[in-house]
């Protein structure tokens, strides 16, 4: 039992040690970058005409799939 009580604070002071080394990579990183309006998206929104045409391509897929699906299996019935 004695010897699970001296590692009490060595492990304190390890986590101690171990928070503030994070918090001043933390501080260091390129944190302020990251509050930017835009950044944690997978896309550029800075090219206005990319971004609709990706937008409308996406959409225009979104309606697209299902009708061809009903198309497929209209074509399908008619055929046997």
């Amino acid at each position: 039992m004695r010897p699970l009580l001296a590692l009490i604070p060595v492990t304190t002071r390890t986590a101690q040690r171990n928070f503030r080394t994070s918090a001043i990579r933390h501080l260091q990183s390129d944190f302020d970058q990251e509050l930017l309006a835009g950044q944690n998206l997978p896309f550029n929104i800075q090219h206005k005409w990319k971004l609709a045409t990706l937008m409308i391509s996406y959409v225009s897929m979104a309606v697209a799939i299902p009708l061809f699906a009903l198309r497929w299996q209209i074509l399908k019935k008619r055929a046997s």
